[in-house]
């Protein structure tokens, strides 16, 4: 048994998957990197298969039919032997003196007979042309280097997440919760690291910069321009991270209170992106959306609504969807994200 499985969900990423796979090699056999073809029309499918005939200990190729980033997700789960599983975008890439220390973290775990549900580590927003490197880091709220529990950990800032780029899951949990997610869908990635936090007790921190999150290609799926094309997708996300977490039900309250926060961002983010269109069609979904939270669950609606956030992008008229507007550009500007 592998200590980590990687899935790299890769479609037309011929340009860029390369640098991808090479980062993670050095990992060697406690190692497998899932390479999921996603229905590429490029020579991602060859480029995947080279790699797994030159490595076959450690590179499996997968093809499938394009079923969107989700489903490749969900095609390295059911495939991985790995002990615990790390997502890794294709164009994304990992620091080697990180990804080292977190392999000789689960080796010694596994001469000890230890797990843990949830490990956390850094990333790095790699932002094309940005002056300066913006780093999610933990070390102010989470402990490092022990394993911990809800309980354990302190309140989150704003603007400062659990993300994709940050987690790596047991690959059993993932698997025990149901996680399945949508197919021809974008920004799943929301669901894949919140709907299972649910069910994580034990966790560990580790304070190193590992997982490179790049920001820059013009066809990326967190531009904005493209985020406002694809908006029904991202309510679609944002309805399901409603419907398939019921928050009342957690009894830890920081945990409860971490997933509030996150719940938040996302349904802000879609707001946003639909006063943003400034089309009459998008201001009607977003009215829709918040009448979908309201019937869903009532005191969840107050308290999405009725916090600062939720207040600011209810601000009526032009004027008041300019103030939310600009909010959310400095906003951008201090956390780095797209």
């Amino acid at each position: 048994m592998k200590l980590l499985s990687v899935v790299i969900p890769c479609y037309n990423s011929q340009e860029y998957m390369t640098t991808c796979i090479e980062s993670l090699l050095p990992g060697r056999e406690d190692v497998e990197i899932l390479i999921v073809n996603d229905g590429s029309v490029d020579r991602t499918g060859e480029i995947a298969d080279e790699y797994a005939k030159k490595y076959p200990a450690v590179v499996k190729a997968i093809h499938q039919e394009n079923g969107g980033h989700g489903e490749a997700v969900n095609a390295g789960i059911r495939k991985a032997t790995g002990v615990y599983l790390k997502v890794v975008d294709s164009d994304d890439w990992v620091d080697i003196r990180a990804y080292l220390k977190i392999l000789n973290t689960l080796k010694d775990w596994a001469a000890e007979k230890k797990s843990v549900d949830m490990i956390i580590s850094n990333f790095v927003y790699e932002k094309e042309g940005a002056k300066y490197k913006k780093i999610m880091k933990y070390d102010n709220v989470l402990p490092e280097e022990t394993v911990f529990t809800w309980d354990d950990i302190g309140l989150f800032r704003k603007g400062q997440y659990i993300l994709m780029h940050s987690v790596i899951y047991r690959t059993q949990l993932l698997r025990d919760c149901g996680l399945e997610l949508p197919k021809h869908t974008f920004y799943v990635d929301n669901l894949y690291v919140y709907t299972p936090l649910q069910y994580v007790n034990h966790i560990y921190y580790i304070n190193v910069d590992f997982y490179r999150y790049y920001i820059g290609r013009e066809d990326q799926s967190v531009q904005e321009n493209i985020m406002i094309k694809r908006i029904d997708q991202q309510i679609q996300v944002n309805k399901l991270l409603i419907e398939q977490v019921e928050l009342e039900k957690i009894k830890q309250p920081k945990l409860r209170h971490y997933m509030l926060r996150h719940l938040e961002i996302v349904t802000v983010v879609s707001a946003i992106l639909l006063i943003r269109s400034g089309t009459m069609e998008n201001l009607k979904k977003k009215t829709e959306l918040w009448n979908f939270i309201k019937n869903k669950d009532l005191h969840l609606y107050h308290q999405l609504r009725y916090g600062i956030m939720g207040q600011l992008i209810h601000l009526p008229g032009r004027a008041g969807r300019a103030i939310s507007v600009g909010a959310y550009k400095i906003s951008q500007r201090l956390v780095g994200f797209n």
